[in-house]
């Protein structure tokens, strides 16, 4: 196998690895770099048909990644105050399967005193979290799902950085959750959350400012 053949085979295998990312920040970028470089083995092996297609697929990506950075997303709390709500049992119905892979075991149904919320993205419904206020003002997260598409880490970003008055407005002071699930660990270490020992093997907490 020469170097041109590398060059062919990494180009496929990143178009590839690209479609199966949820991310579609990922999938864009990952897909740039395997359609310019497949391009480029097009352009090598004076194959213009394939370098004329990639190389389309590679400003076609450019564009949605542009346009990505340069829109403005609008976030929103609305919380829920009825557990048995209508729309939130749907929500839960319908995404069931895709939660019970992060949250295997979750239910909320006897939590004494929940705080539920929907993050509204451009008021589109994306994110729900369902947490359980304790007496000494901290938050033990039941569950806390992004739907695909939209997991690039905004959603938590606003509600643990940019806009806690939802925690605030219920006097919480740290957030707790036991996961082992490692793609939900992997998130809770991105947006802050550190190990707590004191609680027990896989806890996590997060203070809020």
């Amino acid at each position: 196998m020469d170097w041109i053949e590398i060059v062919g085979y990494s180009g496929s295998f990143l178009v590839a690895i690209s479609l199966m990312m949820t991310s579609m920040k990922k999938l864009r970028w990952i897909n740039l770099i395997g359609a310019s470089t497949f391009a480029t083995y097009g352009l090598l092996l004076n194959a213009y048909p394939v370098f004329i297609l990639n190389g389309f697929i590679t400003l076609v990506d450019l564009f949605y990644i542009f346009q990505m950075y340069r829109k403005k997303d609008y976030f929103e709390i609305l919380e829920i105050l009825n557990p048995k709500a209508a729309f939130l049992t749907r929500f839960l119905d319908f995404h069931c399967d895709d939660i019970k892979t992060f949250f295997p075991d979750v239910d909320f149904k006897k939590t004494k005193k929940p705080l539920i919320f929907f993050t509204l993205r451009n008021m589109l419904p994306v994110g729900l979290f369902i947490g359980e206020i304790k007496e000494d003002n901290s938050l033990e997260i039941k569950m806390e799902y992004v739907t695909q598409g939209y997991r690039d880490f905004k959603v938590a970003e606003y509600h643990y950085k940019k806009n806690t008055t939802i925690f605030e407005k219920h006097n919480v002071k740290t957030i707790l959750i036991n996961s082992t699930v490692y793609a939900h660990v992997k998130f809770l270490k991105k947006v802050g959350f550190t190990k707590d020992m004191a609680l027990g093997e896989n806890n996590y907490s997060l203070i809020l400012e």
